[in-house]
């Protein structure tokens, strides 16, 4: 009852405004405020207030909420440990070098620098392959593949 009657005075209050606007010649803000106003008397008239002011007041109702926040929160627990042990999967995955446990990771076309040693230490120690051995790279990739 004070649900229907509030629905119906933020009805009364925005009919109001919407005259005041269209007095003022704003014909379209009055017809968009007008069509806002008259919400509130539709949801009382098809029940919808109804139904949720019984809905609110209810405790078996509640108690439904209530259990829908329990199976939340256990489905968010759930998640949280599950991701834990896949984030200490991904550690021990790390030192392995792999992405995934059990997987190796692909040959490397370069060789591996020495520890200590740098890119720039490398190129700087003045060490040029001779002109035959650029091209022998390339054709050991080229017979790997069949080509």
């Amino acid at each position: 009852m004070i649900a229907e009657t509030v629905c119906s005075a933020v009805s009364a209050a925005g009919l109001g405004i919407a005259v005041v606007t269209a007095y003022r010649r704003r014909f379209l803000a009055a017809a968009r405020i007008a069509a806002y106003s008259l919400v509130p008397v539709g949801l009382v008239m098809t029940g919808v207030v109804g139904w949720l002011s019984d809905t609110a007041l209810s405790p078996t109702a509640w108690a439904g909420f209530g259990v829908l926040a329990g199976a939340w929160l256990l489905f968010a627990t759930t998640r949280a440990v599950e991701r834990r042990r896949t984030g200490a999967g991904a550690g021990a995955a790390a030192e392995t070098g792999s992405i995934r446990p059990g997987t190796t990771a692909p040959a490397s076309s370069t060789p591996a620098l020495r520890q200590g040693q740098r890119k720039g230490q490398a190129q700087s120690q003045g060490k040029r392959p001779a002109s035959g051995d650029d091209f022998s790279d390339i054709e050991a990739i080229l017979k790997k593949h069949g080509i």
